[in-house]
């Protein structure tokens, strides 16, 4: 008879013991680790937690209402030192009224695995080794399982770094150390490439970056370090990117598409893409690509990469006095970051608003500029945009450098061939079946540097009136006109020569931007 009640009471305790295993397992299922200590809290009335081989706890202790005392803590500490030190499977501990029971978790190859520690008023319940042994099962899966998601997390977050590394330093002009970084992830860099700026919903923008990684497989896709809701997407021109434009990503998102240009120019990509999706946002297909017009420096020739040469002479030769003020390289950079993205230079740089008015600053003084003024803004892009189409100078520029004979930006613009281009520059906003009042309106704010409530007041009417026909003739000239990068820089110098033109040069329809005329 004390036999079947002996083997009654081992059934009991095995059955008892299998739905605690498999409610542990329950619990890790929900949630992990966490579920499973809290259980095991609940479970037997103990205070449990996971801990370094430092008796550092890995969570908070279970339950959480009851903060772990000085007494807890050093009983746990010893128990990791003699588990350590003496290379047990477990180690128990009685001491002032408390038993405190040690176990290690399974580990993997590389991953230092925690410490369970259960600590418990004295008499132990019998069956608490057993349970924790149990237990150490179901939180080393667990565990494993969690810090394989946090390595994967960690390296998720690396690689993000990394191509946006690569991203900034394409944009910036430093194309050989990029295509260094980049060999040791994929893609290859092309040498020739399609940029694509894509225009969605900040909050969705992981997960687009996630499906369009998937789905183009050649294509370098990074998110945009200075606009939340932009993905840059760089891909082969050989390539065939139209695959992954889905109707469900036309529905969501705005796409702009660049030019093939060579993998140097990844930053004249860039802004043709930008200003493609400036005209895409008012299509019903949402996608655009560059509509290419002539450039101004190759429109004027030779002679304006002499003129740049000698307007950026300053910067060029300027030398840092300390070592922390920035150098030649660094002004440059700062300049042509801000003249794209204005105060947004910061993200795109990465430094801090303070250093960016510094560079500022420096960057006025050098040259002799107020670049609150967009005539000195347009200047001054232009001058970067020559030196870095690379063009060479006319034969004659040494010479007339030496006497002080070079043209000025003025005497460019009134070239012949350069109020041509500055038609061309405005045509579509001076169409027929275009109100007059868009052209009136985009002259007037880039002459009044342009500031949306100057034009206002100028022309009496709403700031709101004043950007929804600024809103129209960027879709006219597929130009962005008010997000950086912008296309203002262009416009004004294409105003300006219209002004400078003889009035026989410019035909009649023009004849309302031009003040000559």
């Amino acid at each position: 008879m004390h036999g079947d009640l002996r083997a009654g009471t081992a059934a009991a305790g095995r059955i008892q013991r299998a739905d605690d295993v498999l409610d542990m397992q329950r619990a890790a299922r929900k949630g992990g680790t966490r579920p499973v200590l809290r259980w095991l809290a609940d479970r037997i009335g103990a205070t449990v937690f996971l801990m370094d081989s430092a008796g550092t706890p890995a969570h908070l202790p279970y339950p959480p209402h009851a903060p772990l005392g000085d007494a807890e803590r050093d009983l746990a500490l010893r128990g990791a030192r003699e588990l350590a030190e003496r290379r047990l499977g477990s180690v128990a501990i009685d001491q002032d009224g408390l038993t405190c029971i040690v176990l290690p978790l399974d580990g993997s190859r590389g991953a230092a695995a925690p410490l369970l520690a259960a600590v418990v008023p004295r008499p132990a319940p019998h069956e608490l080794p057993l349970l924790l042994a149990d237990a150490t099962s179901v939180l080393s899966l667990s565990w494993l399982a969690e810090h394989t998601r946090r390595k994967q997390h960690r390296l998720r977050i690396a690689e993000a770094g990394t191509r946006e590394a690569v991203l900034q330093l394409l944009l910036n002009g430093h194309t050989s150390t990029a295509r260094q970084i980049a060999r040791a992830l994929r893609p290859a860099l092309p040498a020739m490439v399609r940029v694509y700026v894509i225009e969605g919903s900040p909050r969705a923008r992981g997960q687009l970056l996630r499906d369009l990684t998937d789905a183009a497989e050649d294509a370098w896709i990074v998110t945009c370090p200075v606009y939340v809701d932009h993905l840059f997407m760089l891909t082969p021109d050989d390539g065939a990117p139209a695959r992954v434009w889905s109707s469900e990503l036309a529905a969501t998102c705005c796409i702009g598409e660049s030019s093939a240009v060579p993998l140097r120019e990844t930053a004249t990509g860039y802004a043709q893409a930008f200003h493609a999706l400036a005209a895409a946002r008012g299509r019903p297909e949402r996608k655009a690509s560059f509509a290419a017009n002539p450039e101004l420096a190759p429109t004027i020739g030779p002679a304006a990469a002499a003129w740049a040469e000698a307007f950026l002479s300053p910067i060029r030769t300027h030398r840092a006095r300390r070592a922390q003020d920035p150098d030649s390289a660094e002004l440059l950079a700062t300049a042509a970051s801000w003249l794209s993205f204005s105060s947004r230079a910061t993200a795109h740089l990465d430094i801090h608003r303070n250093t960016l008015s510094a560079r500022l600053t420096c960057i006025q003084e050098l040259l002799g500029l107020d670049l609150h003024r967009l005539a000195d803004q347009a200047a001054l892009a232009l001058a970067l945009r020559t030196v870095a189409a690379d063009m060479p100078p006319p034969p004659e520029a040494d010479s007339a450098r030496a006497g002080n004979m070079l043209p000025t930006l003025d005497e460019l613009l009134s070239l012949p061939r350069v109020a041509v281009w500055a038609q061309q520059q405005f045509r579509p906003v001076t169409s027929p079946d275009v109100p007059a009042c868009i052209a009136e309106t985009l002259t007037t704010w880039l002459r009044l540097d342009a500031r949306i409530g100057p034009t206002a007041t100028a022309m009496s009417i709403s700031t709101s009136a004043v950007r929804k026909r600024l809103t129209r003739s960027e879709a006219l000239l597929k130009r962005s006109l008010l997000r950086s990068p912008s296309a203002i820089h262009d416009q004004w110098l294409a105003l300006r020569a219209l002004d400078l033109a003889e009035p026989s040069e410019v035909p009649r329809h023009f004849a309302g931007l031009s003040r000559n005329t």
